[in-house]
C-alpha cells in the first residue's frame, strides 16, 4: 500500500508552491488535482498519472465521495500518491473528508501546507492584513445563501474580513455586513486570479459592492477573493488614520 500526500498547491503560481510540495511531486507515481491548479504545477510531476478531480461552482464536477475513492483505489495500486489541492488544504479543501476515507482504509497519509489566497491577495496588494492601530483580527469566511444573523455579526466584528467564495454572492453580503452594522464607506478590495497572469485586482467601498457595482466586473471563469476592512484602504489614508490615533492617544 501507498502513501497519500495531501499537498496545498498555493494562490496559483506553479512557483509558489513549497519546496517540499515540489519535490514530492517529483517522485509521484499519481497526482489528482484540483481544476483551478496551474498547468505549469503539472510540469513538477512529469512521471506521474494525472487525474483531474476539481469542483468548479457552477459545473460539471465530481463528487467528493468518488474523490475519496480515487485518492484510496491509488493508494492501493501506487506508491506515491499526491492530492494536490489549491491554497492550503486545510482551508476551505474538504481535506477533512478525504483524510477520513484515508483512515477509514488504513491509508498513511501527511498532509503539506500551501499559501493561502488570502495572503498571496494581502501580498500582492501590498496590505497588510493586519496592521497596527487598524487591524487586529482577521476572519476568513465563506457565504451561506442562509446565514443566520449570528454568524453575520461575529462576521462583521472582525477588523479585516476575507470572503472565499464570494463572487456570486458579494452584493448579498455587503448588505448583510452594512445591515449589522458595518459602514457602506468600509474598504473593499477584490483580487481575481492571484498571482497568475491572469491576475487583477478592483477597489471599491461595500456600499458600492452592495448596489451590485462588482458584478459587471468579475470574471465568472476565474476565482476571486473579497476582501473587507480598513486595512485595504489606500496605505496614504491608513498611514493617515494611524498617526491621528497616536496624537489623540498622546493627548
Amino acid at each position: 500500500m501507498g502513501k497519500v500526500y495531501l499537498i496545498g498547491a498555493g494562490p496559483g503560481a506553479a512557483d509558489l508552491i513549497t519546496v517540499r510540495g515540489m519535490r514530492l511531486l517529483e517522485q509521484a507515481d499519481v497526482v489528482l488535482h484540483d481544476a483551478l491548479i496551474e498547468p505549469a504545477m503539472l510540469d513538477y510531476a512529469p512521471n506521474a498519472k494525472r487525474i483531474a478531480v476539481g469542483k468548479r461552482c457552477g459545473q460539471r464536477s465530481t463528487a467528493q465521495h468518488f474523490i475519496n475513492k480515487q485518492i484510496v483505489d491509488a493508494a492501493l495500486e501506487h506508491g506515491l500518491v499526491v492530492r494536490l489541492k489549491g491554497g492550503d488544504p486545510m482551508l476551505f479543501g474538504r481535506a477533512d473528508e478525504e483524510m477520513r476515507a484515508l483512515e477509514a482504509a488504513g491509508v498513511e497519509y501527511e498532509v503539506v501546507p500551501g499559501i493561502t489566497a488570502a495572503l498571496a491577495s494581502a501580498a500582492t496588494l501590498k496590505r497588510s492584513l493586519t496592521l497596527r492601530g487598524v487591524s487586529r483580527s482577521v476572519a476568513l469566511a465563506t457565504h451561506s445563501r442562509a446565514p443566520d444573523s449570528e454568524t453575520i455579526r461575529e462576521q462583521a466584528q472582525a477588523d479585516s474580513l476575507v470572503f472565499y467564495m464570494g463572487r456570486d454572492s458579494a452584493p448579498e453580503i455587503a448588505q448583510q455586513l452594512i445591515d449589522a452594522g458595518r459602514p457602506g464607506a468600509t474598504p473593499v478590495a477584490i483580487v481575481e486570479a492571484c498571482s497568475t497572469v491572469r491576475e487583477r485586482s478592483l477597489t471599491l467601498t461595500l456600499a458600492q459592492m452592495a448596489l451590485g457595482e462588482a458584478q459587471e466586473w468579475l470574471d465568472p471563469s476565474q476565482p476571486s477573493l473579497l476582501m473587507i476592512g480598513e486595512a485595504f484602504r489606500e496605505r496614504a489614508s491608513v498611514e493617515l488614520k494611524v498617526q491621528l490615533k497616536g496624537m489623540q492617544a498622546a493627548a
